[in-house]
């Protein structure tokens, strides 16, 4: 019989020595790879978020205004960073989730905050609660959105937009004097109050309120209405900014209710009779 070849002293622990030396070497080589394509998006709606924060801020040292501002800013950076992702490919669900949670802070709490401090604070527990209403709301509007989400943009939203609710807060405080002037008028801040609850109501709701338009051709073709206001609200922010952004968005708001409405009139009308002829009451009274 063959005598095994004994292994050389020490050839197990100089191996050793070579694979972690290599190994250190592969750690220590910097990566070539790029950068994801959904960082670029996720870095506009982290600023989105930065802006929320620095609204909740200013609202805290009373300086509503700049808030206001800044709130506009962080509806910018969230508009940049859908178009991004589209532009790079870089949707993602973790992308997704990170607008919703962002979000929730620059176009919940942060108008929340805002129209507490503008004038619901006087009115004690209800101010508060229906204070929070936006942000609650808004919280179940994005939970609700991301649940019935199929990966595709539809002309139309179900419900109020968190963003558009936090626009419509906005408005309010960079029309301040208006605004103040409408509520003196009525000798109390039920206007404020109902306004809130109406707001945070409609975006729970399902009715269809439009989507951002596209700057197509296509587009304009498919929807010539929307399009030509969207060019009249452009151009009328540019020459009268926050009063116009007041009136663009009551439009909007009442675009969408009284289409809802009359859709329910015609569905009504068109509704067929029970042959029957019994109501359903009667029909369980027997």
């Amino acid at each position: 019989m063959r005598r095994r070849r004994r292994p050389r002293p020490g050839l197990k622990q100089r191996r050793f020595r070579q694979r972690l030396i290599t190994y250190r070497d592969n750690r220590r080589r910097p990566a070539l790879k790029g950068i994801p394509r959904a960082a670029v998006p996720s870095f506009f709606t982290l600023m989105n978020l930065f802006c929320g924060f620095l609204a909740i801020i200013q609202v805290s040292e009373g300086d509503l205004q700049k808030a206001a501002w800044l709130i506009l800013l962080a509806a910018f950076f969230d508009m940049l960073d859908g178009m991004m992702a589209r532009l790079t490919n870089g949707t993602s669900l973790f992308g997704m989730e990170l607008d919703s949670l962002c979000d929730v802070v620059s176009f919940g709490v942060a108008p929340s905050f805002m129209i507490w401090s503008f004038g619901l604070k006087d009115l004690g527990t209800t101010g508060v609660i229906v204070a929070s209403l936006p942000a609650l709301a808004g919280a179940i509007r994005l939970a609700r959105f991301n649940v019935n989400y199929e990966g595709t943009k539809s002309a139309y939203f179900s419900g109020l937009p968190i963003p558009t609710t936090a626009m419509v807060i906005v408005a309010i405080i960079l029309n301040d004097e208006m605004v103040r002037e409408w509520v003196s008028d009525r000798g109390d801040l039920n206007l404020i109050l109902t306004t809130v609850i109406v707001l945070a109501g409609l975006m729970v709701t399902n009715i269809p309120f439009d989507a951002p338009p596209k700057p197509t051709a296509s587009y304009a073709r498919t929807y010539p209405f929307k399009a030509i206001f969207s060019v009249v609200s452009v151009v009328s922010l540019i020459f009268f900014r926050e009063v116009a952004l007041l009136f663009i968005l009551l439009a909007y708001l009442a675009i969408g209710i009284g289409r809802a409405g009359w859709n329910m009139i015609i569905a009504i009308r068109d509704a067929e009779p029970d042959p029957s002829g019994e109501l359903p009451d009667e029909q369980g009274a027997g």
